[in-house]
């Protein structure tokens, strides 16, 4: 009998993660990791590019595989998890939401700008007429006043969301400014609640708890920290503090200690950790998928990637405009030689 969950957890690790390891999942990998993730009792597990549904491309990142072959082997190894996946309307069409749900995907999560949900309605409508669970995830919610932030999350219950998301997707938001977005959303908003944090001002664990104190029922984690930026809220430590505090995932904590240390760390070319670029994505309020994209660009130019995030954060660019990027880059690196040739 499957035990009653107070937080139901999405392991984003197959789909965040990609973005920290350059999108290179394997088939092999993906199979191996969703399988540790069925035997430990993880109910929600994503996978697609780290852009979502056809993200492979040369602005967002070139995908080793397919996502869809991913997505499909993953689905063909889970009986009881369910496979989850990622679409930003204008990258991602209704046609990859419709092969995705017919590969085995039961979960839609429909991810838009925080200040742009109104592009997420025919996406939405899709999914659930495609009979999928529906997320309104809204995105770099630290860059919208609250009250915009419950607005838009009212649309995409409108639009038939089961669950709004808070999505920290910068690893900017503070514990305060999570609770204040969280209780205006449970006040203002008739379905669930979820939170996505990033750990590049290591607070992805207390943003996730206070965001659980404040009603959150759908929290997202990554096993490892496998996450862009910094990771996410590390999911193995999150099972282990939510069982300390008696809240019961249904996720079994040895299972997902075992996957995080024989599997998913040798994934990793190097450790997850807070480095001085994902420090700069949180306190610069950046994208956090920017930090491999700047890291390629500083590299070329021969110039600081912590000048470029902190530029990007002043002009406030947001997922989407990776080709900014670039831009930015070289104006740093026009400035800089002309500084030198005085």
């Amino acid at each position: 009998m499957t035990k009653k969950r107070d937080i139901l957890i999405t392991e984003v690790a197959l789909r965040d993660g990609s973005h920290a390891i350059a999108h290179q999942f394997t088939v092999e990998q993906v199979v191996k990791v969703a399988k540790a993730l069925e035997e430990a009792h993880v109910p929600y597990i994503e996978v697609s590019h780290g852009d979502g549904l056809a993200g492979s491309s040369l602005q967002y990142g070139l995908s080793r595989t397919n996502e869809f072959e991913l997505i499909e082997a993953a689905a063909s190894v889970c009986e009881q998890s369910k496979i989850a996946v990622l679409l930003l309307p204008g990258i991602g069409t209704m046609n990859d939401l419709r092969q995705a749900s017919n590969l085995g995907a039961k979960m839609a999560r429909i991810a838009t700008h925080v200040t742009e949900a109104d592009v997420s309605a025919q996406h939405i409508g899709l999914a659930k007429e495609l009979g999928m669970e529906t997320v309104g995830f809204l995105m770099m919610s630290h860059m919208a006043p609250v009250e915009k932030l419950v607005e838009q999350g009212r649309l995409m219950e409108s639009y038939g969301a089961d669950i709004v998301y808070v999505v920290d997707s910068a690893g900017a938001l503070l514990p305060h400014q999570v609770r204040e977005r969280i209780q205006a959303l449970k006040q203002h908003v008739g379905v669930e609640i979820g939170f996505h944090g990033h750990n590049n001002l290591s607070l992805a664990m207390a943003n996730t708890l206070v965001a659980i104190e404040e009603g959150a029922t759908r929290i997202d984690g990554s096993v490892r920290c496998l996450g862009a930026g910094a990771g996410n809220t590390q999911t193995e430590v999150l099972v282990a503090v939510l069982d300390r505090l008696g809240i019961e995932t249904g996720v079994d904590l040895y299972k997902m200690m075992d996957l995080a240390e024989d599997i998913v760390a040798p994934i990793l070319s190097v450790p997850q950790e807070i480095t001085k670029d994902s420090l700069v994505l949180g306190y610069a309020g950046v994208y956090s998928s920017f930090q491999l994209h700047a890291q390629r660009a500083a590299k070329k130019l021969g110039i600081d990637s912590r000048d470029i995030l902190i530029e990007l954060g002043k002009r406030k660019v947001v997922g989407g405009q990776e080709d900014m990027i670039v831009d930015v880059a070289a104006e740093i690196a026009k400035k800089k030689l002309e500084k030198t040739a005085r």
